[in-house]
């Protein structure tokens, strides 16, 4: 019964201590400061980890400190770190104590220069001053670091002049104190003596780094110093860089439970680790959860109305009271009123549930309509009945739904925007149903008078199946604004690829000759071949395709026009995109198949110049690139335009019939332009290395001069085409004026 009382009591003496040395920690919390194996003390100086003495006696070996910086020797009780006595060391602060001395110079005798290598450590600024004692004396503190030498100090004279010393108090005068610049590593202290000084002053000075209030000025030091070292505070990180370079490292060393901390301005190497709010411990061993009912840190209103959580707690009240349990507000029987205003929120609730499920019902019927309202605006039944005459099933156009669309471009998502421009905005698609990317264009509204013939666009570009013109797969009309269905086409734009840094080469110059004839190719074939013609109306490098072949895929007829079979020309409000548009079309608004070879000739000139079709920053005799493009024909310095190094001997023959075949194709007279068909054969003939009946081989020089002048009297006549920017057009159908100036897409 006796031995059991004393346990008992022995034990209640330790919690005692533990409390009064730690009352806000846990006891597991205090002795987890340090690795297994390895010392905790030295004398009696706790060790905590990061730093260490020697290496742990578990069968690991491992070091107990963390990095060499923080590798300690324990000497008769005597903690050693580097060449200087380690008096404390503050996990919290991250701070160490060390026993540093003061340098002392007597008339070249007795005198002595204190250094300390301090590693990544820093002199602590706010905890430290510099301070010399003396008459007629200066002392110097010197720092080397990163390869530099920086260098501070403070002096005090006096003349020999005793009464001018206050005695107890470090004025300037006989003692002289100074702040620690920031960032202070690898330090020298310098006493040292002015040459003229008074001799009964016996000619001594004393200079020290110290403790803030570990020495108190006397005017009996100045001729008897009474130390010869004093505690100086150093500051600690780990590691090498800051937190964003090193959390991503093996040797990062905030372990659970903890962050990263480098916000102190006087860190400029390293880093810090500190717990998390709500645990407690050694952040570079690992933080544990701080039991805030059981410390009394906690704002319930009692420890039984606490219930602990990690980092956190809650309080609450017990069955059949109600509050929150925290003080201030605590926990209070329910009565009759307040179950009654339970029940009849209760009831109120279920009511707003109800309506909103009604409301939630009406809303989906409604979206219902409105859905069947926009199909049947946007020609939905027009469509249907022109699908079901189509022989051919196998081209039949698919009319997708609009929850289709939305969960193949995740609902229209920004991200997989592709392109955009004045008539809408292209998303990258996948159809799952089929395992299909596609190219989903969101037109603008279409106007209610065109809903036939936007009808009738679509059957008829379902219709088209030429290997060089992007396929339309289906549309959706459930919405205000329709969308359209393209194949997708993943290698780009022609404009992309004329205008990205590449090496230009022979090679190269027989791509872009193909793609050209291929571009060629499709357009003649909406002209002529199509079962109702097609104006593309905005024929540009931007809108041909090029898939991972480089094959031509011409796209985009947000702007096209079907011209009816007896008619040759439209009256038409002017669309296109700057330095591609026809001036003859600009000037008139009758938009003709021409036009199109028009905005062809100023791609072919593209394709030969690798420049873009209008420049601003350019002088104004070179902004329009056509225009250039017809001056240096007409001056005789065509290979002063071609791209540099797209010429060669093997080549030149075929440039230079494209060129007289773009000088053809931008003639200000539709009439006198070639056909899209016959630009088509022409660039088939001069792929093939073969003459076409309307070229002569040995003729080439005349023709070119021929074009030159024909074309430079029509476009010179009445100004600079350049100007075309600022035409206006007349528009047949509206009957007002308006300015070309799209800026395409």
């Amino acid at each position: 019964m006796e031995h059991l009382q004393l346990s008992q009591t022995l034990m209640f003496a330790l919690a005692l201590v533990v409390v009064a040395v730690a009352p806000h920690q846990t006891l597991s919390a205090i002795l987890n400061q340090n690795l297994p194996g390895c010392n905790s003390t030295c004398g009696n100086i706790e060790i905590p980890y990061p730093f260490g003495i020697g290496y742990s006696s578990t069968p690991d070996q491992r070091p107990c400190f963390f990095e060499p910086k923080f590798s300690l020797t324990c000497e008769n009780s005597t903690l050693i770190w580097g060449n200087v006595e380690i008096l404390s060391i503050s996990l919290p602060a991250q701070q160490m104590d060390v026993l540093f001395w003061v340098s002392q110079f007597c008339n070249d005798t007795n005198d002595n220069f204190p250094w300390m290598q301090t590693f990544n450590f820093s002199i602590s600024r706010k905890e430290n001053k510099f301070m010399t004692v003396g008459c007629d004396s200066f002392g110097v503190l010197n720092s080397f670091s990163d390869n530099s030498t920086y260098s501070t100090g403070c002096l005090t004279r006096c003349y020999g002049n005793e009464l001018k010393i206050d005695d107890g108090t470090c004025s300037g005068i006989g003692c002289c104190r100074m702040d620690i610049p920031p960032r202070m590593r690898d330090i020298e202290i310098r006493a040292s003596i002015f040459s003229n000084s008074m001799p009964e002053w016996e000619n001594c000075s004393y200079s020290f780094v110290a403790k803030q209030d570990s020495y108190n000025f006397s005017t009996s030091h100045l001729r008897g110093f009474p130390q010869t070292s004093f505690p100086l505070v150093l500051d600690w990180t780990v590691g090498h860089q800051k937190c964003k370079a090193s959390e991503s490292r093996d040797d990062y060393a905030c372990r659970s439970n903890s962050y990263c901390d480098d916000t102190d301005s006087d860190i400029d190497y390293g880093y810090r680790c500190r717990c998390k709010d709500g645990y407690e411990g050694n952040p570079y061993l690992g933080c544990t959860d701080i039991d805030e009912c059981k410390t009394g840190n906690h704002t319930c209103i009692s420890e039984k109305n606490c219930l602990n959580s990690n980092g956190s707690h809650r309080c609450f009240c017990p069955k059949g009271q109600s509050g929150n349990g925290t003080k201030g507000v605590g926990c209070h029987q329910k009565d009759l009123v307040t179950k009654v205003v339970m029940g009849v929120g209760a009831g109120i609730f279920i009511l707003f549930m109800g309506t909103t499920l009604l409301y939630l019902i009406y809303q989906k019927k409604k979206l219902i309509k409105l859905r069947e309202k926009y199909f049947q605006q946007n020609g939905g039944s027009i469509l249907l009945q022109q699908l079901s005459r189509r022989e051919n099933s196998s081209q039949v156009t698919q009319i997708f739904t609009e929850e289709q669309l939305k969960k193949a471009t995740n609902n229209f998502d920004e991200s997989l925007i592709i392109g955009s421009g004045g008539y809408g905005t292209v998303f990258k698609g996948f159809l799952a149903d089929n395992n299909r990317t596609v190219a989903i264009k969101k037109s603008k509204i279409v106007d209610e008078s065109q809903k036939e013939q936007f009808i009738n666009e679509i059957i008829v570009l379902s219709q088209i199946n030429h290997r060089n013109v992007v396929k339309l797969l289906g549309c959706c009309l459930e919405r205000e604004v329709p969308l359209l269905v393209y194949e997708f086409v993943n290698n780009g734009t022609l404009y992309d690829f004329l205008h990205t840094e590449r090496k230009v080469n022979n090679e190269t110059w027989k791509t872009r000759l193909r793609i050209a004839a291929e571009s060629a190719g499709a357009l003649s074939y909406l002209h002529s071949e199509a079962s109702i013609p097609v104006i593309h109306r905005d024929v540009k490098t931007a809108n041909i395709l090029l898939d991972n072949t480089y094959t031509a895929k011409v796209s985009d007829f947000g702007a096209s026009r079907l011209v009816p079979l007896d008619q040759t020309e439209i009256a038409t409000m002017v669309q296109g995109t700057f330095g591609y548009l026809d001036p003859e079309y600009m000037l008139t608004s009758q938009l003709t198949e021409k036009s199109d070879v028009y905005s062809f000739g100023v791609v072919l000139v593209e394709l030969l110049t690798g420049e873009k079709p209008h420049s601003f920053g350019k002088p104004e005799e070179k902004r329009s690139l056509a225009n250039h493009f017809l001056s240096c024909l007409k001056e005789d310095r065509l290979f002063d335009v071609f791209q540099v190094g797209i010429v060669n001997e093997e080549n030149k023959k075929e440039i230079v019939e494209v060129a007289i075949l773009a000088a053809k194709c931008l003639r200000l007279n539709g009439e006198e332009r070639p056909s899209m068909k016959e630009v088509a054969m022409e660039l088939d003939a001069i792929r093939q290395k073969e003459k076409h009946p309307w070229i002569s081989g040995d003729q080439n020089i005349e023709e070119t001069q021929f074009l030159l002048h024909d074309a430079s009297s029509s476009i010179y006549a009445d100004g600079d085409s350049s100007s075309h920017q600022y035409t206006t057009g007349y528009d047949s159908i509206r009957d007002h004026v308006l300015i070309a100036l799209d800026n395409g897409r």
